[in-house]
């Protein structure tokens, strides 16, 4: 079993998008698969305007044949995009035109997103990913309350893609911190407008606040909170160091779609503080592994004083082999004959209805 995956990120970014499809090209031939990625990596690309690490194809240079040599090189029995931006949209296409069944994906509330940097109505950009979406076979999400939220909005066809974490690496260790006083506020992720760190950063807390990760406003929030401790980006044992020694983990996010992060926190014992919102609402129990609360200083002295046993627990709930295995049967099930009528070549289509 072949699996294409289309995606506009990939490899040299970090987010949840390429780890989530990092782990399903690792998990997937332990489970009788194969899953090829198909990238900005293999085109011409200019950097996203105001996201420079964020690198995009050049959407003019993805014609329908170029698209589809790449397709026919992999040879694939499933096709799924991931993301909707120039080679997603032009793989649509391309399925589109050919009959091809395929799956996509929501990982990100762009609406939220664009409205946040531009004068655009959400309901634009929703009836714009509804039509992008609603033309595959499956629309895959990470949580139910995306699923409800999307599924209100006109979405169809929506099936359920979790997440996981590596609980070997992010675990309790007994380690402190080196130079921080305790306790210690936690954020990890990318550092964008989206992401709403101010509301965290701003907040009256005991202790120190902690920022691993790196973005377009860095700079700008070490001048706007000088007490504040960036980091910049760490990986691997250094992450989760920095999970492992801290007191709470704070989600400020109001547009996430998930957040692995919150697993790897809570797998390395730390409890959540965050707002009730799609992500954080699905995967902290509020109360026992974290608080969910409109006031986020609240939240934050709430998670400070919860006991931490529960948050691991929790967290081995997931498994990237689970999650994987849960994909694979999603991109079969929408691939099924009474879903794949739907998928005659556009020259067939417009015969039909002649």
């Amino acid at each position: 079993m072949r699996v294409l995956v289309a995606t506009d990120a990939w490899h040299p970014q970090v987010n949840g998008v390429v780890r989530s499809l990092e782990a399903l090209v690792r998990e997937a031939p332990g489970l009788g698969a194969q899953v090829e990625v198909l990238s900005p990596l293999a085109f011409r690309t200019l950097p996203m305007p105001g996201y420079s690490e964020i690198r995009l194809a050049i959407a003019p240079l993805l014609r329908p044949s170029t698209i589809g040599r790449h397709i026919q090189a992999i040879d694939p029995d499933y096709i799924h995009i991931a993301t909707e931006g120039p080679i997603g949209n032009a793989t649509r296409n391309w399925c589109l035109k050919n009959g091809r069944a395929f799956t996509t994906s929501y990982h990100t509330k762009f609406p939220e997103y664009v409205s946040a940097r531009l004068p655009v109505p959400q309901r634009w950009t929703y009836t714009w990913l509804r039509r992008f979406h609603n033309s595959g076979a499956g629309v895959m999400v990470a949580t139910q309350s995306l699923e409800a939220d999307l599924a209100r909005r006109g979405f169809v066809n929506i099936m359920r893609w979790g997440r996981g974490v590596d609980t070997q690496l992010f675990k309790p260790r007994a380690e402190e911190l080196p130079n921080v006083k305790h306790p210690v506020f936690l954020y990890v992720g990318r550092v964008s407008v989206e992401k709403n760190l101010p509301a965290f950063l701003s907040l009256d807390l005991p202790g120190t606040k902690l920022v691993v990760g790196e973005g377009p406003i860095l700079n700008e929030l070490r001048v706007r909170f000088p007490d504040v401790v960036f980091l910049g980006k760490l990986e691997n044992e250094e992450l989760a160091e920095a999970y492992a020694g801290s007191d709470v983990f704070v989600f400020p996010s109001r547009t996430d779609t998930f957040g692995i992060v919150l697993l790897e926190a809570m797998a390395s014992g730390l409890t959540v503080a965050a707002y009730p919102v799609t992500g954080p609402a699905d995967v902290v129990q509020h109360g026992v592994t974290g608080s969910l609360s409109e006031d986020l200083r609240a939240a934050c002295l709430e998670a400070l004083a919860l006991p931490r046993e529960a948050c691991r627990n929790a967290a081995l709930a997931h498994s990237w082999q689970q999650a994987t295995k849960q994909f694979l049967d999603n991109v079969r099930e929408a691939n099924t004959v009474k879903r794949r009528r739907r998928f005659l070549p556009l020259r067939l289509r417009r015969k039909a209805r002649s």
